[in-house]
C-alpha cells in the first residue's frame, strides 16, 4: 500500500468544507463518484440489496448514495456518517427538498470510530470515498462491526491498479487527492477476510480511465466558466487543476488507478 505524510482528517474536511469540494461536485454531479448512476446501480445489483432493508453509509458526504438506494432500491432506513459538517449541512437540505428527510439520519463522526450500536444495520456502503480515511484496517473492522450478522458490506473506491504506482508517482497522486495511502484490490480482500468477512466480489469496474477522460473534457469543453467561478477565476489555480487532473488521467490509462468494486458477507456468529 503506497502511503503520504502530512494528510489527515483535516485536510479531507477542509476540501470537502469548501471550493475543492464544490469543484468535485460540478464534475461529477451529486453523486461524487466514479461513474454516478450507473455504479450505483450496478454496486447495489451485485450487493443484492434488498427493499426495507436497513442500511449505512460511511464517508456518505451529501447523501446521494442514500438517497439514490431509497429511491431504486426501496431500502427502509438510511444512516449517513461524514466527518464534514457542511456537507451534512447540504444533505439534509437536500433531503428535505426530496421528500426523504424522514428516512435518512446523519451522523457527525469519524467513520472509523462511530458509536452507532453492533450490528445496526443489514449493509453497510462506501462509493468511492472510502480512499480518504487513514487507518483503513480500523475502517473495515469498523464496517464489519456494525454490519449484522450475515450482513454486507458493499463499496466501490479508488485503488492502485494491476500496473504498480511508482514511489513518485504515489506521492504526486496523494498529495493532490489528498488520500494519506492508496490500498489496492488484495490489500482490501485481505483486510475483510481478517474482519471475519467473506469475499464475495472483488474486482476492477473498468470505469475509471473512461471517466477520468470525461471529467477532463467537460472541463476543457463545458463546465471552464463554471469552475472558474468557484474558484474565484484564478486561472493560474485552473491551470494547476488541470495539469493534475490529466496526472491522473495518465495513470489512469496506465492501469495504475482503478476503481475497485467489493461486496462481503458478514460471517455468522458460531452457535453454542
Amino acid at each position: 500500500m503506497k502511503s503520504t505524510k502530512g494528510i489527515g482528517l483535516a485536510e479531507v474536511q477542509r476540501v470537502y468544507g469548501g471550493a475543492e469540494g464544490d469543484l468535485w461536485e460540478l464534475i461529477m454531479g451529486e453523486q461524487i463518484h466514479i461513474g454516478g448512476f450507473q455504479s450505483s446501480a450496478d454496486l447495489a445489483e451485485r450487493a443484492g440489496i434488498a427493499p426495507g432493508t436497513r442500511g449505512l453509509d460511511l464517508c456518505c458526504c451529501s447523501g446521494a448514495g442514500m438517497r439514490f438506494l431509497l429511491r431504486f432500491r426501496n431500502v427502509g432506513q438510511m444512516t449517513g456518517v461524514d466527518a464534514t459538517q457542511r456537507v451534512i449541512e447540504r444533505g439534509k437540505k437536500r433531503n428535505e427538498e426530496q421528500g426523504v428527510a424522514e428516512r435518512i439520519r446523519f451522523v457527525t463522526a469519524d467513520v472509523c470510530d462511530s458509536g452507532l450500536a453492533d450490528g445496526c444495520a443489514d449493509f453497510v456502503w462506501g462509493e468511492d470515498a472510502w480512499c480518504y480515511v487513514v487507518d483503513k484496517a480500523k475502517l473495515i473492522a469498523e464496517a464489519a462491526r456494525l454490519a449484522r450478522s450475515g450482513g454486507t458490506i458493499a463499496f466501490t473506491d479508488w485503488v492502485e491498479g494491476p500496473t504498480a504506482i511508482s514511489s513518485e508517482e504515489a506521492e504526486r497522486f496523494l498529495k493532490f487527492m489528498k488520500f494519506a495511502n492508496i490500498q489496492d484490490i488484495n490489500g482490501y480482500s485481505s483486510l475483510l477476510q481478517k474482519s471475519g468477512c467473506k469475499v464475495v466480489l472483488a474486482l476492477d469496474t473498468g470505469r475509471f480511465a473512461p471517466c477520468i477522460d470525461l471529467y477532463l473534457q467537460m472541463l476543457s469543453m463545458q463546465l471552464t466558466y463554471d469552475a472558474l467561478r468557484i474558484i474565484g477565476f484564478d486561472t493560474n489555480m485552473m491551470q494547476a487543476l488541470s495539469g493534475e487532473m490529466s496526472f491522473v488521467q495518465q495513470l489512469a490509462h496506465a492501469g495504475k488507478i482503478v476503481q475497485g468494486l467489493f461486496v462481503a458477507r458478514k460471517g455468522r456468529a458460531q452457535q453454542r
